[in-house]
């Protein structure tokens, strides 16, 4: 018998499946008949990181093209009510919008509505203002917004904090020059994805989280995927925590909500990261992407954007967050595994979040593996022991398939 299948026939039995979270004795005893199975040393490599007080809590998820093989949920979501973690819990997923974002964009180049290498003043005429510093005029091209080398300025919390709409971010953007002349060099870059998507709007007619919503997470099944959450989503949603300097964990304030309740609707969509999610959901996202575009018998993108996409577009520019890495079209893009990414292949692409959530697709060994926790001060997110941790185990579990 292959070791996989060993380990998930021995391993402890995750939380609740994809589907609603039993609310009773009678509900749990119908839900266990359908858990997907957890892989006993990524259960226990987050034990450990939950009782170090490293993370409060973690849901991990290891996913095939059409099956999830791993579902396991740690620790607390609520460290004060003693609310645990389960696998529907929602996540901050930060930066992991990113790829979403771009995937939207992708679809209008489908669908014959704009392509990469257009300027972005052709659908954003305010950007004909951009300048250099210099005061020369800057030429930023949408694949420069979405590979972070437009240069574009960033904006303060204080200056997006009263802003409701994409429309109202741009001429902040605008109004400042370009940190360095587009395609140069690679800056990790907040305003070049929020431009990204406010061609999103203009091109489709609507708000960006309506089109996600209609084109996306609807159709995908990504029921707990939003800018901002129900009442009724709000109980699931996982505090945010920071380890203090006496190894103790105190809870922390979602960046992106500049205050506001995860509830309120009086902000802008934040493309670059503001979107909540569940590691489930999450996964059906990636298995689209894994699968070319496609997920259970519907087209989201054509396999050749996919492999655009999914293809690094820096070479010869250094890149972050870790060694060995390049960017494509809204992933980033292991070229050289190492350090953190020693363990996955060539061509893996994912992209993580402020707090600490990931997700890597591997299309060599088809795999999915995601990891959702909620901790603000990792000195670097991408680096972090909890990630290499995961991201081990998993590959250790599938290693003699």
């Amino acid at each position: 018998m292959p070791r996989l299948a060993v380990l998930l026939l021995l391993g402890a039995v995750g939380s609740s499946a994809l589907g609603p979270a039993p609310t009773g004795p009678a509900d749990q005893a119908s839900s266990d008949k359908h858990r997907p199975p957890a892989i006993p040393a990524i259960a226990e490599a987050m034990r450990r990181f939950v009782a170090d007080r490293e993370i409060a809590g973690a849901v991990t998820l290891v996913a095939t093209p059409d099956r999830i093989v791993h579902l396991n949920a740690t620790g607390q979501a609520d460290i004060a009510a003693d609310r645990p973690m389960r696998p529907d819990t929602i996540f901050w997923i930060a930066s992991m919008t990113k790829p979403i974002t771009a995937t939207a964009v992708m679809m209008l180049q489908d669908e014959g509505k704009l392509a990469v290498d257009d300027p972005v003043a052709k659908y954003l005429p305010e950007f004909a203002r951009l300048k250099t510093a210099s005061g020369d005029p800057a030429r930023i091209t949408i694949r420069h917004l979405l590979t972070h080398t437009s240069g574009l300025s960033e904006i303060t919390a204080e200056e997006a904090r009263d802003i409701r709409t994409l429309t109202g971010v741009i001429p902040l953007y605008v109004a400042k020059p370009v940190q360095f002349e587009p395609g140069t060099r690679w800056v990790y870059c907040q305003s070049g994805i929020n431009t990204a998507a406010r061609i999103v709007e203009v091109l489709s007619g609507e708000s960006f989280d309506r089109f996600l919503k209609k084109r996306l997470f609807e159709p995908l099944g990504m029921k707990d995927t939003t800018f901002a959450l129900s009442e009724e989503q709000l109980p699931r949603l996982a505090k945010s925590y920071r380890r203090t300097d006496a190894g103790e964990l105190e809870e922390a304030a979602v960046r992106i909500l500049y205050g506001k309740s995860p509830t309120s609707r009086d902000r802008f969509p934040a493309a670059n990261g503001g979107l909540f999610s569940t590691a489930p959901d999450y996964a059906r996202f990636c298995q689209m992407i894994l699968n070319g575009g496609e997920h259970d018998g519907r087209r989201y993108l054509k396999r050749e954007t996919v492999a655009q996409m999914t293809t690094i577009q820096t070479d010869g520019l250094k890149t972050g967050f870790t060694e060995g890495n390049g960017w494509g079209l809204g992933w980033c893009i292991i070229r050289e595994p190492q350090g953190v990414t020693a363990m996955l292949s060539p061509g893996t692409f994912g992209h993580g979040g402020a707090y600490g959530t990931q997700a890597w697709i591997d299309p060599q060994k088809k795999r999915i593996e995601i990891l959702m926790v909620q901790r603000a001060n990792f000195p670097n997110s991408d680096d972090s022991e909890v990630r290499r941790a995961f991201q081990e185990a998993a590959a250790s579990a599938f290693s003699r398939e």
